[in-house]
């Protein structure tokens, strides 16, 4: 069976990559990544890129006079490299609806948050000052409103007393290193399946596509 054909679009250091980086490199893995671009020509993740043989593109947004021509760019170099899905990991460019419907159900995005709570930015302080239990992260399909679409995987992460901004991230990063991998491997799998805006995985027999990491002793 064939490979699926991804592009991973990143704006920074790249760890997200990594972790979708280190899943392909294993042979049984059912996708490998064909193509990196970065928004960003100083982004930390291209050298990930770079150590893993992986091509990349730079396309500055900053090129750019409109986000249509950005998004027609990076479209332009997903149909030449033959891209079959395109995972968002630390992009910080909002992808117009156009671009959205054209790649529709074969554009995934990771988000520091137990979506549908805390969209948009500064999640874990967000999630500090609302005083919840638990928080996570989401890969989620891409729609045309922001860090909204049918859930894939969700990985819950504990707040434990004492907890700031810093070490809750570090924990929710960590697992999102596992639900990235998770996700994408259900996707070329051929195991996921959207109906009514709703994600069907088969072969969980009843159980839930969740990650839930258990606090330290």
């Amino acid at each position: 069976m064939a490979r699926l054909s991804v592009a991973v679009l990143i704006s920074g250091r790249g760890s997200n990559l990594q972790a979708l980086i280190d899943a392909c490199f294993d042979p049984a893995f059912p996708a490998e990544i064909r193509l990196v671009i970065s928004n960003r020509p100083g982004a930390a993740g291209l050298a990930r890129a770079a150590r893993a043989g992986i091509p990349s593109r730079v396309i500055d947004h900053t090129s750019f006079p409109s986000r249509d021509g950005f998004d027609d760019a990076v479209d332009q170099a997903l149909v030449e490299a033959e891209i079959g899905l395109v995972c968002l990991a630390g992009f910080m460019r909002v992808l117009g609806d156009a671009f959205v419907t054209k790649w529709r159900d074969r554009l995934i995005n990771i988000h520091p948050s137990l979506l549908p709570a805390f969209k948009g930015l500064k999640t874990h302080e967000r999630a500090l000052a609302a005083g919840v239990r638990f928080t996570g992260c989401t890969v989620h399909f891409v729609r045309p409103a922001m860090d909204d679409g049918p859930i894939i995987v969700q990985a819950v992460v504990p707040v434990l007393p004492g907890d700031d901004e810093a070490r809750l991230a570090e924990r929710v990063l960590a697992a999102e290193h596992q639900a990235y991998p998770l996700a994408l491997g259900f996707i070329a799998r051929g195991r996921v399946k959207i109906v009514a805006e709703r994600v069907e995985i088969s072969g969980l027999g009843g159980q839930h596509p969740h990650a839930v990491l258990n606090p330290p002793d």
